[in-house]
């Protein structure tokens, strides 16, 4: 990740986005309430990845920077985003009402007081709501954590987690690239292998407020995963 080596705000909450029109704007204020009641100097980004549907227009009615990105890729989305950021501390996550932006002191605090360098959300110690995941995704994620562990030296349980926070300074020492679903893989991967302090925080995950279709592809996302996994070489 490569950007402006000036920072200027306290947080930036990066939200990767592509149609999310029915959500956004609550993940938007969700995470403008978190700000305001902790007197932060903070901004909310919502890195738009092609949607169609009016997400963009309505996340900059809410008070969020918008970014527009492309090539579409969950990815390219969080590099870009965090490409205009200029906080201190980065949460990511994202915006389909699925996590709780109101509440982000497990992330923000450990990482702007120096006790960790990247924070991952752990959606398994915090509790999934019934409906939040299928069966199918808890075995896959269990699966490729468990090979990512065993391949980086790292003890992260939830390699995808959707919501992570890293510090700036973080940010600038990992070198991610890719532009698809893997990065949820490569950004502690390449977090390992540069030393940076991982922590780990019991999250939520929370089934979306509304019927929407999961844009994530099992078995092809996951192959993807596991590819990156065992063709990434390790210093």
């Amino acid at each position: 990740m490569r950007f402006s080596t000036e920072e200027s705000l306290d947080i930036s909450i990066i939200m990767p986005c592509l149609n999310e029109i029915n959500t956004v704007g609550l993940c938007v204020d969700e995470a403008l309430s978190y700000i305001r009641s902790k007197g932060l100097r903070g901004e909310v980004i919502v890195a738009d990845n092609g949607s169609t549907d009016g997400s963009a227009v309505l996340a900059k009615q809410h008070g969020a920077y918008v970014v527009n990105v492309s090539p579409i890729g969950y990815g390219n989305a969080i590099i870009n985003g965090i490409s205009y950021s200029g906080g201190k501390v980065i949460v990511i996550g994202d915006c389909d009402t699925t996590y709780d932006f109101s509440d982000l002191d497990s992330f923000y605090e450990p990482l702007s007081e120096g006790a960790f360098d990247v924070v991952i959300g752990d959606r398994f110690s915090g509790g999934i709501e019934k409906g939040a995941m299928p069966l199918s995704h808890k075995l896959g994620v269990r699966f490729l954590s468990a090979c990512g562990r065993n391949r980086f030296k790292t003890d992260v349980r939830d390699f995808h987690s959707g919501l992570r926070g890293l510090t700036r300074n973080a940010a600038l020492k990992i070198e991610c690239t890719h532009g698809g679903m893997e990065f949820a893989t490569e950004m502690i991967a390449c977090a390992a292998m540069s030393g940076l302090k991982i922590g780990q925080t019991p999250i939520k995950l929370r089934k979306c407020q509304y019927e929407r279709k999961s844009k994530l592809k099992t078995i092809r996302d996951g192959i993807r995963h596991l590819s990156y996994i065992y063709n990434t070489k390790r210093p």
